[in-house]
């Protein structure tokens, strides 16, 4: 390849999208939230604090020349014991103010990152549901995790950052009158050494921000191994396979990378350095020649001197900290602008509007799918294809199908986790879209495949809350799930904990134990329509068939929706349906699709002979 080929090949960088907020909005955004969090108090003690932060420095700049100013004039012992003394209250109280004031403006602080961690979480677990398949909200919600994750995290930090600033103005102000005697050279000076320093240490000292993401892939990969290293369902798995040498060449390399970041950016921050003490010196250079001279011609008194040679030194670093403070807090702007940005996405579905929906259980509900068909985003061609189905009250209702056949996917429609490409979902001849989404989903009690086990005890994992349990409701709901036995020969029964990556004596149900807990936690929320999607794919076939028709007693009444692979564990259901190539292939009774002698039929009689051939093998 030629060096003309490779200039050409070279992809331009993309510049990071411009943030939505700037940074005077987010700011006001905190404000506002401080406010709205009863924390008011926070921006008060920012000010405060910065005042006092002002008030202590120009106390311990002035303590010096004005003791020394009154040796000079010769003042009787009584006025320099005097002075001394009201300096030392001074300070003391100055300082008292400043650290009490530091130490209560932490809780305000953290309780408002908290406010917005609460605030996310809601989003996150109330957001439409096809928003958590989206590339950009997926990583809006990582962002926010790292700018809230800790006290120097923007969401909290941002005070800090402004106190600071506000400091360092105010200081500037002061300093500026106090050294307004002098020439304006001397004061011109300073300001461009001080210009001219922040301008060689801005790119330096913004490597780390700017290579903040190299650096969170290398964290991202330890993370990884860590977490999977303790993970217990990983561990038979990384004992079996030996997995250990891979998670162990992972660490090696990744430390190695780590390593070598710190290196340069070591490398990067002693350049800066350098040039900030060639800066610093040429700067003390110009104005202690300028105030020596005035000394030396008597025009400028000892204790003069020391006062403005102070000033000036102390006036470079307020330039630099309202320079870098406006950075930083742009900085932050940025990530708050992610936060605000993650919040306000919008939702597919009417989340908070939208009409109110209340059908109690036992109410008739019809569902319907009206000519549906849905495609998954940038999928070639459609899951499923003009789907005409209907759910009718107190129906069970079978779905079967092949792997990939779009069974979820359709349940998914059924329950408003998706809307469909075209055609609509209907209850009770309304479509769903024009009701609250979360109003509706109350309407279902699910056990899909994929489901949480809350570190808490069984009963609040059976209740799905923590607040006014109904224990001989729970009692029942896993008496009809056949997992008393099981629950109450435990030492602390319903109250055992669960989850061991919270509570290290939790205990570890099986499979088939925790779909039979799944199933009682359906039961309990007690809704009128109940899906359940392959829950019992842990139980053998007898026994997901005897649960199945259990349920189907304890469903009477209410409209059920029941997904299987084992075609003879829905054969009690009014209606089963096969899906199959993104449709409807068949329809009707299990007696009546067996004597249609068609892609059912066969399906039935290939798992009948697997079973029947496996069953002496169990004896």
């Amino acid at each position: 390849m030629t060096e003309e080929t490779q200039k050409t090949s070279k992809k331009p960088k993309e510049k990071p999208p411009k943030p939505k907020f700037n940074m005077v909005q987010n700011v006001w955004w905190m404000l506002k939230l401080s406010w709205a969090e009863q924390e008011k108090k926070v921006p008060i003690l920012c000010f405060l604090s910065a005042t006092l932060a002002v008030a202590l420095n120009l106390t311990q700049l002035l303590i010096t020349p004005v003791i020394l100013g009154t040796v000079e004039r010769h003042a009787p012992l009584q006025t320099l014991l005097l002075t001394i003394l009201g300096f030392i209250v001074l300070s003391m109280f100055l300082h008292a103010s400043s650290t009490y004031i530091g130490n209560n403006q932490l809780y305000g602080q953290v309780t408002l990152r908290s406010a917005i961690i609460s605030r996310l979480n809601t989003k996150a677990c109330t957001t439409s549901y096809p928003n958590l398949g989206k590339k950009d909200f997926q990583e809006l919600m990582t962002k926010t995790n790292d700018a809230t994750c800790g006290n120097n995290r923007a969401t909290e930090h941002i005070w800090s950052t402004m106190q600071n600033l506000y400091k360092n103005i105010l200081g500037f102000v002061i300093y500026l009158l106090m050294m307004s005697a002098l020439p304006p050279v001397v004061i011109g000076v300073s300001l461009m050494t001080s210009l001219i320093g922040y301008c060689i240490s801005k790119p330096l000292n913004n490597y780390g921000y700017k290579h903040k993401e190299e650096l969170s892939k290398i964290l991202d990969k330890l993370g990884y191994v860590q977490n999977n290293a303790r993970n217990q369902s990983m561990a038979k798995d990384i004992r079996l396979f030996g997995l250990r040498p891979w998670f162990q060449e992972i660490v090696d390399k990744s430390i190695k990378a780590y390593l070598a970041y710190l290196m340069r950016e070591q490398n990067v921050l002693v350049w800066s350095g350098i040039a900030d003490l060639i800066l610093t010196f040429l700067r003390n250079g110009v104005v202690y020649a300028y105030l020596i001279n005035l000394v030396l011609n008597n025009d400028l008194s000892i204790s003069m001197f020391l006062l403005y040679f102070s000033a000036a030194g102390s006036f470079n670093g307020w330039v630099g900290g309202i320079l870098n403070g406006l950075l930083n807090l742009h900085k932050e702007s940025i990530d708050i602008s992610l936060v605000r940005e993650c919040l306000e996405y919008p939702e597919t579905f009417q989340i908070q509007g939208g009409e109110p929906l209340q059908i109690a259980s036992g109410s008739p509900c019809e569902l319907c799918l009206d000519h549906v068909s849905f495609r998954y985003p940038e999928a070639e061609k459609d899951t499923l294809t003009d789907i005409c189905l209907t759910l009718h009250p107190g129906e069970k209702l079978a779905i079967v199908g092949l792997n990939g056949a779009g069974k979820t996917t359709l349940v998914k429609l059924l329950c408003g986790l998706l809307d469909p490409t075209q055609g609509h979902v209907l209850l009770n001849g309304r479509d769903i879209r024009e009701y609250n989404r979360l109003d509706y989903y109350k309407l279902f009690s699910t056990v899909f495949q994929n489901f949480s086990l809350l570190a808490a005890s069984i009963a609040v994992n059976v209740a799905q809350s923590e607040d006014e349990i109904d224990m001989v409701r729970v009692r029942n709901c896993v008496e009809k799930a056949s997992l008393t036995e099981k629950i109450e020969s435990l030492p602390e029964g319903y109250e055992t904990k669960l989850n061991r990556e919270i509570h290290l004596d939790a205990i570890m149900l099986s499979g088939g134990e925790t779909q039979r807990l799944m199933l009682a936690r359906a039961l309990y929320k007690d809704t009128p329509i109940v899906i359940l999607d392959e829950p019992t794919a842990a139980l053998d076939p007898i026994a997901e068939s005897e649960l199945y028709q259990k349920y189907n007693d304890m469903t009477q009444n209410r409209s059920s929706i029941y997904i299987s692979h084992r075609l003879a564990s829905t054969r009690f259901c009014d209606r089963i349906v096969l899906i199959a190539d993104g449709g409807i292939a068949e329809e009707g009774t299990h007696e009546s699709l067996l004597q249609k002698g068609a892609v059912y039929a066969e399906l039935f009689e290939v798992q009948s002979k697997y079973y029947r051939e496996e069953e002496p093998a169990n004896v």
